[in-house]
């Protein structure tokens, strides 16, 4: 099961977003800095960020890992969150990005996906709802989600035109109106194919944890889909093991191995 939905994930395009392009020094943002920021998010993005623990305290981590127990065996995730190097370990293949180059690791060629998709692509929905106030996002109104008899708050959310390589996709980050947490991630797949599509995907965020200070999911579980609406559950992914620190770890972690190779994107079929 497991496998089958990561294949399925390596084709979702929230990892196309291109990570920041690292600069040569990091200036870490006051709290005044921040603050100023937030005036460009709309208020009720702005009240989710708080209910998990406030943008400015996320934007003090320098680092993020986290695992994920599979079929196969243990997914180790790492990310360096100013510049989004990261590095994936498993115990036949690893793959990651190094700020220039996405690189796959696999002896025995037992990695079957495109890492290319796949490198960053559970931290884009981890790190949820603070990767939405990263540059060049737009957001817009939605209807909300009615789950249960309960109705979620929605926010939309797209990327300006030339970010990432598919601008197309859209998102919907629903709320709790009670607390303001984050309940539900809708996203859209396109797959670089330029058009927009109304195919929606729905994920249900549960089990919050506490990791320095902030509110993160201990899971995530995909949902059927049914008149456009999550319907029943179909597959949930957990997270361990969560790490989250102020602190930068050595940047050679994050470098392309010795017998590692440079992938390019698995083109889609016409």
């Amino acid at each position: 099961m497991y496998k089958t939905i990561f294949w399925i994930l390596g084709f979702l395009l929230i990892n196309c977003k291109q990570a920041p392009k690292e600069e040569t020094s990091i200036v870490e943002k006051t709290s005044d800095e921040v603050k100023v920021e937030t005036a460009r998010y709309p208020k009720a993005l702005d009240g989710v960020f708080q209910a998990h623990g406030g943008l400015d305290l996320w934007k003090r981590q320098r680092y993020l890992s986290y695992e994920i127990p599979k079929n196969s065996g243990i997914e180790k995730h790492h990310i360096d969150l100013y510049s989004r190097k990261d590095l994936i370990e498993t115990d036949t293949y690893s793959m990651g990005y190094d700020g220039k180059e996405v690189w796959l690791r696999d002896p025995d060629g037992a990695y079957k996906g495109d890492p290319v998709f796949y490198h960053n692509l559970m931290f884009y929905f981890y790190a949820m709802p603070f990767v939405l106030a990263d540059p060049g996002i737009e957001y817009f109104e939605t209807e909300p989600l009615t789950f249960n008899g309960k109705s979620y708050p929605g926010i939309g959310i797209r990327y300006e035109d030339e970010v990432g390589t598919s601008p197309e996709d859209e998102y919907f980050l629903y709320y709790d109106p009670d607390s303001n947490s984050m309940s539900w991630l809708g996203y859209t797949v396109t797959y670089r194919t330029g058009k927009p599509s109304d195919d929606v995907h729905f994920i249900r965020y549960d089990d919050w944890i506490s990791v320095s200070g902030l509110r993160l999911p201990g899971s995530m579980t995909w949902y059927e889909v049914e008149d456009g609406w999550p319907s029943v559950a179909r597959n949930t992914v957990e997270f361990q093991q969560v790490v989250l620190s102020g602190t930068q770890e050595d940047p050679s972690m994050f470098a392309m191995p010795e017998g590692a190779v440079i992938r390019k994107p698995v083109q889609p079929e016409n």
